[in-house]
C-alpha cells in the first residue's frame, strides 16, 4: 500500500487546515521545493500536491510552485485545487504532473466523460465528504451526492483512481473514519486512495486490512509535519 505525503499549498507555502476550512491553516514551510525533496529523500513514491487557493477560488493560484516541485523531484506528482475546466486541465496535464485530481468538476458527468476520454488514467475524482455527502468548491457547499454512489457514477465514467476523504477527520490526527471509507470501497472495483485523519502508525496498520478491499494507498499530511508519523516507518508499516 502506498504512503503518499501530502503538500497542502496557500500563499506558496506549505500548509495543513483543520477539517478543510479556510482560516484554520498552520503553515509548516515556505520551501515546498525542499519539503518535497525531503519526502522524496525518505523514500516516497508519489506525492500528492493540492493547491488549496486554487481549490476556494475555482482557478489553480500556485502553480508556480506546483511546476517547481516537479522539476525538483524523480518521482511522479498528482495535483488537484482549482481544476474547473478543459483548458486549465489541459495546461496541467501538458506537464509532467502524472495525475490531475477533479473534485468539483467531477460532478458534471459531461466534463469528467471527456476528460476521461482525453486522458484515460491521469485523471482521479478526489470525493470528499462530509457526513455522507460529497462536497465541492473547497469543501465550502454541499452537493445532495451520496459518496459511494458519485463513487459509483465516476468509475461508470472510466475513472480508475478515487481518492477519498471524509473532511471531518482530516487535519484531526484521530484517526481516519473507517465506516465512510469502507462505504465507498464496496461500491467500486477501481482503486481507492485514502485521506484524512491519519495520525499514528497504527492508524496505516488499521488501514492495511482494507488493500483486498481496493484500498490503493493513503495519504499523509499533518501527521508527517508535526513528526507524529515518520515517512521511513510508514513506508515499512506499509511494506
Amino acid at each position: 500500500m502506498l504512503v503518499i505525503p501530502a503538500i497542502d499549498l496557500m500563499g506558496g507555502k506549505c500548509v495543513r487546515l483543520l477539517q478543510g476550512r479556510a482560516g484554520t491553516e498552520t503553515v509548516y514551510s515556505d520551501d515546498p521545493v525542499s519539503t518535497a525533496k525531503r519526502w522524496e529523500a525518505e523514500g516516497a513514491r508519489l506525492l500528492h500536491v493540492v493547491d488549496l487557493d486554487g481549490a476556494f477560488a475555482g482557478r489553480p493560484s500556485n502553480f508556480d510552485a506546483v511546476c517547481a516541485i516537479v522539476d525538483a523531484v524523480s518521482i511522479p506528482v498528482e495535483f488537484g485545487g482549482g481544476i474547473r475546466d478543459q483548458a486549465t486541465l489541459a495546461a496541467v496535464l501538458r506537464t509532467p504532473i502524472r495525475r490531475a485530481i477533479l473534485g468539483t468538476k467531477a460532478c458534471e458527468k459531461d466534463f469528467l466523460r471527456l476528460a476521461v476520454h482525453l486522458y484515460k488514467d491521469r485523471i482521479a475524482v478526489g470525493i470528499d465528504a462530509r457526513d455522507g455527502l460529497v462536497t465541492v468548491k473547497g469543501w465550502q457547499e454541499f452537493t445532495a451526492l451520496e459518496a459511494p454512489a458519485f463513487a459509483r457514477q465516476v468509475e461508470a465514467l472510466g475513472v480508475r483512481t478515487i481518492i477519498f476523504t471524509d473532511v471531518a477527520a482530516d487535519g484531526t490526527l484521530e484517526g481516519p473514519r473507517t465506516a465512510s471509507l469502507e462505504a465507498v470501497l464496496r461500491a467500486v472495483s477501481c482503486d481507492v486512495i485514502a485521506s484524512g485523519g491519519v495520525g499514528h502508525l497504527d492508524d496505516i496498520r488499521a488501514l492495511m486490512r482494507y488493500e483486498r478491499d481496493g484500498l490503493a494507498g493513503v495519504i499523509v499530511g499533518k501527521a508527517l509535519y508535526t513528526g507524529d508519523i515518520v515517512l521511513g516507518e510508514a513506508l515499512e508499516v506499509a511494506g
